[in-house]
């Protein structure tokens, strides 16, 4: 397997765990994510993994005057917590891979505290890292968090794995002329006003030159992607 892409910060969405519920985690659906990420990961790729948490709580539908934004999205980032507990026992039981947790906001008796150093160590070492409570900061999202580590642990490219197959002019399901593109650059994407990442993320995967490679989630598109394949969008 000739690989393309070395180190890879896989950013995957709460939803990837709910399955077709709106709500909590489909342990089916974890093991699917599993077992396409084990592909990559037994051919030697070093894998970070950054989970949302949507399918349990989403800090930003909550209202002002119910609770505060920040306190929301404290309780977003410690939901995340659960779908990382969660899928470090997938990935372990299921595909006999050694994970590590680390997380933005300290609870030590269920993950290590989040460190570069220590982060970078783990992937060293083989061990597939887990990326919760986003960057440990209200009023940023998990996209945000996403590049942060990339940028930190020196990943080669993001990769976010989504429903659809990569970025559009437009929603393919409501559009039918929407126009699928392979390749973009940063500063079209931008003029466009494309639903790549949240503008906070993208300009800073913009201003660092990190790329970012959107694609569906189906089996075999990882291994795919990680070997160069022209499969969703390339945004660089």
């Amino acid at each position: 397997m000739k690989l393309k892409y070395k180190r890879v910060l896989l950013k995957i969405s709460g939803e990837m765990f709910s399955g077709g519920d709106e709500f909590g985690i489909d342990f089916d659906a974890a093991k699917e994510v599993a077992k396409e990420i084990n592909t990559i990961y037994k051919e030697g790729v070093e894998v970070a993994v950054v989970v949302g948490g949507g399918n349990i709580f989403r800090g930003r539908n909550v209202r002002d005057k119910e609770i505060d934004k920040a306190t929301a999205d404290y309780m977003g980032m410690i939901s995340t917590m659960l779908n990382a507990l969660a899928f470090q026992g997938v990935l372990e039981q299921e595909e006999k891979i050694s994970t590590r947790v680390l997380s933005a906001i300290t609870m030590l008796e269920v993950a290590e505290p989040y460190i570069r150093r220590r982060g970078i160590r783990h992937l060293e070492k083989g061990r597939l890292v887990i990326l919760s409570a986003g960057s440990g900061n209200p009023y940023f999202t998990t996209d945000t968090a996403a590049v942060l580590r990339a940028l930190e642990l020196h990943a080669d490219i993001i990769l976010k794995m989504t429903k659809v197959d990569g970025v559009y002019s437009a929603d393919p399901m409501k559009d039918k002329n929407a126009k699928k593109y392979d390749k973009i650059s940063f500063k079209e994407a931008l003029v466009k006003d494309l639903e790549v990442m949240d503008p906070t993320a993208f300009t800073l995967c913009m201003k660092n030159n990190l790329p970012i490679k959107i694609f569906k989630f189906e089996k075999g598109n990882l291994k795919k992607v990680v070997e160069g394949a022209e499969i969703g969008t390339l945004v660089s």
